[in-house]
């Protein structure tokens, strides 16, 4: 006994669920660099536009997956003829500079130096958000890649007042001064470019107006919307509006502008550091996205969330896998960057571990998790105390050094549902066939849960049936699981199910037949008997056939109810179908076969009168053809006939219409041209005998 619950404690397994109450997220994976490859796919070497070039770069560039010799040389030549051309708009030149700014093409800064004036131009004149943002971020990517060129823009403050002119009191910005609708799309859009605008300022900048954008910033962030799981992300309040956004371009505009604004300004964006990390795992709850523009926005605003100066997120992962505590008896938790890299130096610890149901619950206090610094992962070990059922675990990330460089965003604390598995044991599981009235064993038998052995067993209506089983834990405690069922199914496949019921430490059912006679529509007959008992925590629930069990129930009364129908097999129109016998009519009598053939006969005595007819009024050969060449053409002309006359005894005897017509049109074809030649012969020889 004792060596069996070691075995079944031995294969206890952990499972980690992902549930809506608290779902564990996880960094950006392989699966993401694969997807890249086949949503960015250039066509001979380029891209159908600069944007969708600069969007599969820019990932490429995340993820790490170097795709620059494939496409350089034609997107190059691409960049320099739009940086190149008078026509191109401040939009085409932002896309044309940030594909620059990756591949590193051969630009001069003589080409830099024909744009600058331009934007310069647009930024002075610019009425609406998108004008100055795609201005400002052209000249501020080419302060990135040429330091010879002067982009500075001498009315900075004036230029950053126009664009602050367009903001609304909660956060959000117009597009336009003539657009009364407000747009939290347009407020990313409108820090990043104010971000830009302080890059390229030639003197510093008001710092209370830097001050009130601050608060504008905040403002926005009070808007934010949010799962019960912890995450939180930005959608546009205004549904009808033409430059509606969804929320997953919505959310990566603002973490663009927020994390833009915060590398140029001096000072703290005060934050809650749990909304940060709420926007990570907004992005990362999406999973691989399949479109090209939602994967680049998700992508992006995870590389801006890792390199920011507000906070970083910190990903607390666990395996969605089981793992069994036969192997070392270990949970594995890690914790990362949004994208994968290793997060600084930190300490992972199990706060609690609740049992759910129990009253006090608490199992576990604020347990370190050991570090492990081959796999980069922190290690639980859990107590052997730890029997099998579903707990909620509560982590907590605690970082080591106060004065890090950046700043991360843990989270608090992170609740994990957690499921121990493992074997329950059946013990002392026995059927029973008790008299009615007396109570009385009248016959009883042993059931092996385990094996595959059935028993038979008999009852009559004053009987009674009792089922008896324990179930009990690796660490021997009492096992209620979620479903125990008893079902009998009769020979015509009526079932009935049965909960069975727990008293104590056993499960036990008793089924009075006298009570159950109309239940069981007075069926008499065998019975086969099957057990189900199944958890999410039971590795090895079953569903077992235990025995038959022939009842002999007493005869239905006139008004008894009548078993249901069964539904039918929905295979069993796809079976063999019966065999079709069809008797056809007698045919009708006919005449005898002699009287048949005599009519034939008779059909032809008319052809052979025409030609008795034809010998007797004598037969004109004198002007058939002496010539050879004639001659055959004349015989062609009366096989062609022949052939005809032939055609209409085939039509007649079996061929259908369109066959003899077909048939019929060559045959014509074939006659119009001998008889022709034919009779041409014989006109031109009666003229020449006139003549003469």
């Amino acid at each position: 006994m004792a060596a069996r619950t070691l075995a079944g404690f031995l294969v206890l397994a952990l499972v980690i669920t992902i549930c809506e109450a608290a779902s564990v997220f996880q960094p950006i994976t392989h699966a993401h660099r694969s997807a890249a490859s086949q949503l960015f796919t250039p066509v001979d070497g380029s891209f159908p536009s600069l944007e969708e070039a600069y969007e599969a770069l820019r990932s490429f560039e995340i993820l790490g997956v170097d795709k620059k010799p494939v496409i350089k040389s034609a997107t190059c030549r691409s960049v320099i003829e739009t940086l190149g051309s008078s026509s191109s708009s401040p939009k085409d030149l932002f896309h044309a500079l940030g594909v620059n700014g990756i591949l590193k093409c051969e630009v001069k800064d003589q080409l830099f130096e024909g744009i600058v004036p331009k934007l310069k131009a647009v930024v002075s004149s610019a009425s609406s958000l998108l004008d100055f943002y795609y201005s400002i971020g052209s000249l501020d990517l080419i302060k990135d890649q040429s330091s010879n060129v002067d982009v500075l823009l001498s009315d900075a403050d004036g230029i950053f007042r126009s664009i602050k002119a367009l903001s609304q009191s909660d956060g959000r910005w117009r597009y336009s001064s003539n657009n009364p609708e407000s747009s939290t799309y347009a407020a990313g859009l409108a820090i990043k470019t104010l971000a830009g605008v302080i890059s390229l300022a030639s003197s510093e900048i008001d710092q209370s107006v830097i001050g009130t954008l601050k608060n504008d910033i905040s403002k926005l962030f009070d808007s934010i919307e949010k799962y019960d799981d912890g995450t939180f992300y930005f959608d546009e309040k205004v549904v009808e509006a033409q430059e509606h956004q969804g929320p997953l371009s919505t959310t990566s505009s603002v973490v663009r502008g927020l994390t833009a604004f915060a590398d140029v300004t001096s000072g703290s964006i005060k934050l809650p550091g749990e909304k940060i990390l709420g926007l990570a795992k907004f992005f990362l709850g999406i999973g691989v996205p399949g479109d090209a523009k939602d994967f680049f926005n998700q992508v992006d605003s995870l590389a801006c969330l890792e390199n920011n100066r507000v906070s970083v997120p910190l990903i607390l992962s666990l395996p969605a896998s089981v793992l069994s505590l036969s192997k070392k008896n270990q949970l594995k938790v890690k914790v990362n960057t949004v994208l994968g890299s290793n997060a600084p130096s930190l300490t992972v610890k199990l706060v609690r571990a609740s049992k759910s149901g129990s009253k006090d619950g608490s199992i576990i206090e604020s347990q370190d998790l050991k570090f492990d610094k081959e796999s980069e992962s922190h290690f639980l070990d859990l107590p052997k105390t730890v029997d099998v059922g579903k707990f909620l675990f509560v982590f907590e990330v605690v970082l080591h050094d106060s004065e890090l460089e950046k700043v991360y965003a843990t989270g608090g604390q992170t609740q994990v549902p957690v499921y121990v598995t493992g074997f329950i044991k059946v013990d002392n599981a026995e059927i029973t066939v008790l008299d009615s009235d007396l109570g009385s064993v009248e016959s009883q038998k042993k059931l092996d849960l385990a094996g595959e052995n059935v028993v038979s067993v008999s009852a009559n209506h004053l009987q009674k049936l009792r089922l008896s089983f324990q179930l009990t834990t690796p660490l021997g405690h009492v096992f209620k699981p979620h479903q125990v069922f008893l079902k009998l199914r009769h020979e015509t496949k009526v079932e009935h199910i049965f909960v069975v019921g727990s008293s104590g430490k056993k499960f036990e059912i008793f089924l009075d037949f006298l009570g159950l006679v109309e239940k069981f529509y007075y069926l008499s007959g065998s019975y086969d008997i099957q057990l189900t008992v199944g958890d999410a925590v039971m590795e090895n629930s079953f569903l077992k056939a235990i025995g038959q069990i022939e009842l002999d129930l007493p005869e239905a009364p006139e008004k008894a109810p009548r078993p249901p129908l069964q539904p039918a097999d929905p295979y069993s129109k796809y079976g063999p179908k019966a065999e079709i016998s069809h008797i056809f009519r007698v045919p009708e009598k006919r005449p005898p076969k002699e009287l048949s053939l005599a009519f034939l006969g008779l059909t032809f005595v008319p052809l052979i009168g025409f030609l008795i007819g034809l010998l007797r009024l004598g037969v004109n050969f004198k002007n058939f053809p002496s010539s050879a060449v004639p001659a055959t053409f004349a015989i062609l002309f009366h096989l062609g006939i022949a052939a005809v006359l032939f055609l209409y005894f085939l039509f007649w005897l079996k061929l259908d219409l369109f066959t003899t017509l077909k048939v019929l049109g060559f045959l014509g074809a074939f006659l119009l041209i001998v008889g022709h030649r034919i009779l041409s012969h014989l006109a031109s020889s009666s003229t020449k005998l006139k003549s003469a």
